[in-house]
């Protein structure tokens, strides 16, 4: 089993919009499609994060995440053409195993013992720098720092799927998303959990732990990564907005 994720970014007046296409439009081509092969379909809203965590490429709308027995064949396969959005997104996407590559710290609390507050990131290497540089540097010595961080209560990562999987579907003729518009290739989704945004704030800006820098960063300063470029994040609560094979609600 599999987990598909997908980080949407759209401008701010058309998210009406958008969530009237997701609702009556997509995601019922997706479930109805493809539920056979899928385990899960579920969407979060990401929280509207104040200004100081928006310089970490924030990405402002949903963050969704298939979960795949196996992965149905790509193309339209007997299928109609999905149903086009009124604007694109941009969109940073990848796959990752169904669970966490690495269980860095915080397991052992109960659900009612703290509050959920949850950084959701991916990032990749910078062009020229090989896998297994950059994964020394990210588990032998950024990890152990991260975990110095003042508030930070949970901790874990997945290690992206590498290898080429499509998702199923396909998009009328000349309308396929443009390339610009996605961003695939990431090498690492994580998620680090704090109660709130008073303790993110002073984990990652007020007072956070010293970091070293890796020689390749292509960023001055944490996460050394370049947002918009490198490094993507959003803010998250642990309940999903949507449970898509679940819900039977008509969006009128």
């Amino acid at each position: 089993m599999i987990k598909s994720i997908v980080l949407h970014d759209i401008p701010i007046d058309d998210i009406a919009a958008m969530e009237r296409w997701y609702y009556k439009d997509h995601s019922p081509e997706i479930v109805r499609r493809y539920g056979p092969w899928s385990v899960r379909h579920e969407s979060y809203l990401p929280i509207a994060a104040p200004l100081d965590a928006r310089q970490f490429g924030f990405f402002n709308w949903r963050m969704t995440e298939g979960w795949w027995r196996e992965m149905p064949k790509p193309g339209a396969q007997g299928a109609l053409a999905f149903t086009l959005p009124p604007v694109t997104p941009r969109v940073a996407t990848c796959f990752v195993p169904a669970q966490p590559t690495e269980d860095f710290c915080g397991a052992g609390t109960q659900p009612h013992e703290r509050q959920v507050l949850r950084w959701f990131v991916m990032f990749k290497y910078p062009d020229g720098v090989a896998t297994g540089d950059g994964e020394r540097w990210f588990l032998d010595t950024h990890v152990p720092e991260l975990m110095r961080q003042p508030k930070l209560w949970r901790f874990f990562s997945y290690k992206a799927i590498k290898d080429p999987i499509a998702l199923p579907g396909t998009w009328p003729p000349h309308h396929a998303p443009p390339h610009q518009s996605i961003m695939p290739k990431w090498d690492r989704v994580c998620e680090l959990w704090y109660e709130n945004f008073a303790d993110w704030r002073s984990s990652v800006l007020e007072t956070p732990p010293a970091y070293t820098a890796p020689a390749w960063a292509s960023h001055p300063v944490f996460p050394f990564l370049k947002p918009d470029v490198d490094f993507v994040s959003t803010f998250l609560l642990e309940r999903p907005t949507d449970e898509f094979l679940r819900d039977s609600r008509s969006y009128l």
